[in-house]
């Protein structure tokens, strides 16, 4: 018999046995209509069936289709089991608190996490209605839940979803709670979901205790308590949801700090797990944010503010028209030119990340400063300026949070990605909205003295050296492209960059699939993503200002990050 023939004979009994233990008839009816066209459809059959979605420190992602290597009803059935079992061999103890935010299948598969809980005799607590990520981390910490489950797949495509999870205080220790999980609870968690039995002998009890909304009003109240209650509050603020669940926190939050009620792009105001106006719903991406700054433009805004769709992330846009513009680039994403609104850009991550961390310590705040290694190198420069104590650590919040492992009281942390951490012992995990709330103290209070963002930005150049920031991230349909680029940058790793000697070559394997490579002047970090099947490169480039000329010490940053990029993308074989 030709090996083909038995492939398919081999996937066909897998996808039979799967349909005997799938709870969900819409999926069971999916799942034979791809039988039905075997063999036509046995490469999709067999992508299904590839292996089952993996339980890792991100917890579970992937599309929204039937079997073990996707998004549905019987993996999270699975997937809860898993959890809740693992909880109780730990003797943990307490309420499993669940969120969930708009994407399909999200309220389902909430609903089941709970039922899944109470079945195996453990109160399960469901957030009240689609929800903004820091929500569900904040509630862990507030109700003092043995764990959190939120259901989002936070900015990936809308074929999406997903499934992260966070450990109360009991199980996560100090620096854990209400924080994503770290090794060794996944592998633990893992190992669990794998030795769940049939799906048909998995207890189910009913869906839970819906929280009221007295749970939001409290995570708003504190949430407006991280800025300055008597700062100035005049700015007018442009938003978009990016249609996510983050418009109804974040309105509220800024309505009782004080501020301005945020102007809501309506197209993108209310949650549509489509997502129908934006081609990628992460504010990161080109076009993105177009109807923002339209948006902002025509109401004469200050500034503009996006959230990703769970509202974890937050992304800063504002005018930039005075003479170093040119040099930044005026762009409405951070990468695309957009021709027909000139003088607006989204600001970097690294650069809201040293916005920020400036602000707090401005204000006195004082303790650890964390970022990652892929971020940019002015924090360090900061901390170390300042006398202040500075950790990096591995890309991801579920690491920086833990950052210094306590040896100094954590009270900020930022990553690229446009995440932000300002109030550690509110949200241990990056939070969009009280990052929006700090952005907006800071420009207003800018505003006052007839400054804007930029401009501080520029004064810390001056300071410290222009940080010049960027990416070469390539999307792949093939995995293998992005581990035969990382083979190529081992074996033949460049000895030098710009016309610099590399004076270090770090190789994080096993830890991290991470190479980092550093000159006099620059740095590269390579890692493929831990979320989206990506292939990062990050970049940067430190050049002093001479003079006090900040323009000019941009424009030859923005040159140098340019040839590197190229360099780079050489190196991989891209």
């Amino acid at each position: 018999m030709p090996a083909e023939t038995t492939d398919i004979d081999d996937i066909r009994e897998q996808a039979r046995r799967w349909l005997d233990d799938d709870p969900d008839p819409a999926s069971r009816d999916e799942l034979r209509a791809v039988l039905d066209r075997l063999p036509a459809s046995a490469p999709e059959l067999a992508d299904r069936f590839a292996g089952p979605l993996t339980f890792g420190t991100a917890g579970l992602r992937g599309p929204l289709r039937a079997g073990p290597n996707g998004m549905n009803l019987a993996v999270v059935t699975q997937a809860a089991a898993g959890l809740v079992a693992w909880l109780a061999a730990q003797g943990g103890t307490g309420p499993l608190v669940i969120g969930y935010d708009a994407r399909h299948g999200s309220r389902q598969f909430a609903e089941r996490t709970a039922q899944v809980a109470t079945g195996a005799g453990r109160p399960a607590l469901l957030l009240p209605r689609p929800l903004p990520t820091p929500v569900l981390a904040y509630a862990v910490r507030h109700l003092g839940a043995v764990a959190g489950v939120m259901v989002t797949a936070s900015h990936n495509p809308p074929q999406d979803n997903g499934y992260k999870v966070y450990l109360g205080a009991e199980l996560g220790g100090a620096l854990g709670a209400g924080a994503q999980i770290v090794p060794p609870a996944d592998a633990g968690i893992e190992a669990a979901i794998r030795s769940v039995g049939p799906l048909a002998e998995v207890p189910l009890g009913p869906a839970g205790q819906v929280l009221g909304d007295d749970l939001v009003a409290s995570y708003v109240e504190r949430a407006t308590g991280v800025i300055d209650p008597d700062g100035p509050r005049d700015l007018a603020v442009a938003y978009t949801p990016l249609h996510g669940v983050g418009a109804a926190v974040l309105t509220a939050a800024f309505a009782r700090a004080g501020f301005p009620v945020p102007g809501v792009v309506p197209e993108q105001a209310e949650p549509d797990p489509a997502f129908p106006t934006v081609s990628f719903p992460n504010p990161e991406e080109p076009g993105a944010v177009d109807r923002l700054v339209a948006l902002a433009e025509s109401t004469g805004a200050d500034i503009a503010i996006a959230n990703d769709p769970d509202a974890d992330r937050c992304a800063v846009v504002v005018r930039d028209t005075g003479p170093a513009a040119s040099a930044r680039g005026e762009v409405a994403g951070p990468t695309e030119p957009d021709a027909d609104r000139p003088g607006w850009r989204m600001l970097r991550g690294d650069e809201v990340g040293v916005l920020l961390a400036d602000h707090l310590m401005r204000r006195g705040v004082t303790g650890l400063y964390a970022t990652t290694i892929v971020s940019s190198s002015l924090l360090r420069a900061m901390c170390a300026a300042r006398g202040l104590p500075y950790d990096e650590t591995l890309t991801g919040f579920k690491w920086i949070v833990r950052a210094g492992g306590g040896a100094e009281p954590l009270v900020y942390g930022y990553e690229e990605a446009l995440g932000y951490c300002v109030a550690p012992e509110h949200v241990r995990d990056k939070d969009g909205i009280t990052a929006a709330l700090t952005v907006a103290e800071l420009a207003a209070g800018l505003k006052t003295q007839g400054r804007t963002l930029t401009d501080r930005l520029d004064e810390l150049a001056a300071e410290f050296g222009v940080h010049h920031t960027d990416q070469l991230s390539v999307r792949v349909d093939d995995l293998r492209v992005i581990a035969d680029a990382m083979a190529r940058i081992r074996a033949a790793t460049p000895t030098a960059l710009l016309g610099h000697p590399v004076t270090e070559a770090q190789d994080l394997l096993p830890e991290a699939d991470v190479v980092i490579l550093r000159t006099g002047a620059a740095r590269v970090v390579i890692r493929p993503s831990g979320t989206e099947p990506k292939l990062k490169a990050y970049l940067e480039v430190v050049e002093p200002v001479a003079d006090g000329d900040v323009a000019a010490a941009r424009a030859r940053a923005a040159e140098a990050v340019a040839a590197l990029r190229a360099e780079i993308a050489a190196a991989l074989g891209l």
